[in-house]
């Protein structure tokens, strides 16, 4: 069940779910802010917690706007691509075979067939991101498992509009942005470790960041680094 709560010019989208606590989060691009809370939970408490969070939603608001954006994608030769936070040139070879990616040196070579359009060329490249993503995480995830004492059933890897990552503790799957292949190698290992604790610590509260704090001591240096980076030009929806 979802509705909207107006406090002066802030929009919060409520959505009601089955879930034991409440949570607050603003959204790329726009700073959209959503609260999702159990199920029969008062509105008027609600409310009260948002305008308790104004401030906080304020300045999370700000970074985003001020966050660099990458420019529209046209996936043409010498257009900027990047694989794990290295910036490549692309090349498009038109063949009449099955469409591939290579890396080659300082570039990325996009094979496709003669005439395809622009967003049949996203849809190689972003398949070749969620497989390189795809390939690395499953050492990640054994290195860290006996570390944390926590068994990942199941991962994924897609697209994902509004996060880099996401825990179901009840399934003990997490899922993982395609998106994180753009960013340095570094940054999946972040992401990854983040998810793997909430298998431990379902929210954001002093048990999950103790946690977070014993496994990877930098890690509020890794999440100001990845949150800092040009984020996708598309308008990202919840």
């Amino acid at each position: 069940m979802a509705s909207a709560l107006q406090l002066g010019d802030i929009t919060v989208d409520v959505l009601l779910k089955d879930i034991k606590n409440v949570h607050l989060s603003v959204h790329p691009p726009t700073g959209r802010v959503r609260i999702a809370a159990p199920i029969g939970a008062d509105m008027d408490a609600i409310r009260v917690f948002a305008i308790s969070k104004i401030d906080w939603i304020r300045k999370h608001q700000a970074k985003l706007v001020q966050q660099d954006r990458e420019p529209p994608r046209e996936y043409i030769d010498r257009e900027s691509h990047y694989v794990w936070g290295e910036r490549l040139l692309l090349d498009v070879v038109e063949r009449d075979q099955a469409p591939a990616v290579e890396r080659d040196h300082r570039r990325l070579v996009l094979y496709v067939r003669p005439g395809v359009d622009r967003l049949a060329k996203e849809a190689v490249l972003s398949r070749w991101y969620r497989e390189l993503v795809k390939a690395e995480v499953p050492a990640l995830i054994a290195a860290w498992e006996p570390v944390m004492g926590v068994k990942v059933q199941r991962f994924y890897v897609q697209q994902m509009k509004t996060k880099w990552g996401s825990c179901t503790p009840m399934r003990r799957s997490i899922r993982l942005n395609t998106e994180l292949a753009l960013k340095p190698k570094m940054m999946l290992e972040y992401v990854v470790v983040h998810e793997m604790v909430h298998l431990l610590e379902p929210t954001h509260n002093q048990r999950f960041v103790a946690y977070m704090d014993r496994f990877m001591p930098n890690w509020p240096h890794l999440q100001r680094q990845l949150n800092s980076l040009p984020v996708r030009h598309s308008d990202w929806e919840l």
